[in-house]
């Protein structure tokens, strides 16, 4: 594994940065910053300059990781093969997949196959490529999971989800009818006192947790609801809507009563994705599996 590198021409309206500023624009970590810095792996236009050097218009950045500037440089996942991939989107660095019900996003133990994970890094073998993992759904979540090809954009996507510049919009439908068309949740979210695999609120070792829900159409006992979300606790929207008293049609974790036979119905619609080293948007919908109805009877 010698390395990555990245080569990086700067647009027309190129701000007239520094170096540095530019890498810390790019979310480039520091430690990898200084690394850059110190063994002269990073390059304008073909010959190393100083990290306070001023870039212009057209310049050309040359990258240059090592597997010791990552805590996870190889991808360990097992491919499986056993099942195709529905990819959404795709370029050298990332993609996004449309994940099934009832797969999990990536293994509990080495070794292990039959995941999202394990798909995915059987299909990008053929490239030379390797999954890395950027977020997760849960195992009865639908729709669109964001997977790196490199490890170098990992720390990069990382934090723009910490920073929210990643948009998430999922679709549920919830038990009841919800009165207001508009809401926020604020509830904190912590482990629960006696069952691992729960979630609590208010539980131990709580994180601030923040879900935005917005009323699409209620359908006899069940509405159907749009949910964002500033922050991804695991859980986070199954747990929030169930403490405000519209729990998740078919959640056998925080909604026992419910008896929907085709399970969980949530579905991550869509994300919006800034691309690394760029100023571009993509906007990448996931369409509806069959199992998540537009009516519920």
């Amino acid at each position: 594994m010698a390395g990555w590198t990245k080569k990086i021409k700067l647009p027309a309206d190129q701000p007239a940065v520094s170096i540095k500023e530019q890498l810390t624009d790019w979310r480039i970590p520091r430690r990898v910053r200084g690394n850059f810095r110190m063994a002269r792996r990073i390059y304008l236009n073909g010959q190393y300059q100083p990290t306070s050097t001023i870039l212009k218009p057209y310049d050309v950045l040359t990258l240059n990781w090592l597997p010791e500037d990552f805590m996870t440089p190889d991808s360990q996942y097992v491919p499986d093969d056993s099942q195709s991939l529905q990819v959404l989107y795709e370029n050298d660095e990332l993609m996004v997949v449309n994940k099934r019900k009832g797969v999990k996003t990536h293994p509990n133990s080495p070794g292990e196959n039959g995941t999202m994970m394990n798909f995915a890094q059987a299909y990008l073998m053929k490239q030379d490529k390797r999954a890395y993992m950027v977020h997760r759904l849960d195992g009865q979540t639908t729709g669109a999971l964001i997977i790196a090809k490199v490890p170098y954009v990992v720390p990069i996507l990382n934090q723009m989800l910490h920073d929210k510049t990643i948009k998430r919009t999922y679709l549920a439908w919830v038990d009841g009818h919800l009165t207001d068309s508009t809401g926020a949740i604020t509830l904190a979210i912590g482990d629960h006192p006696t069952n691992s695999r729960l979630r609590q609120i208010d539980g131990a070792n709580a994180k601030p947790a923040i879900t935005h829900w917005t009323k699409i159409k209620s359908v006899y006992q069940q509405t159907l609801v749009r949910l964002q979300l500033e922050t991804g606790r695991t859980h986070q929207i199954r747990l929030h809507m169930a403490a405000i008293g519209h729990p998740l049609v078919g959640d056998d974790l925080y909604n026992q009563q419910s008896a929907y036979a085709d399970g969980l119905l949530l579905h991550s619609a869509s994300v919006q994705l800034p691309m690394p080293f760029s100023s571009e948007i993509k906007s990448i919908g996931a369409p509806l599996p069959a199992s998540f109805p537009v009516n519920l009877k």
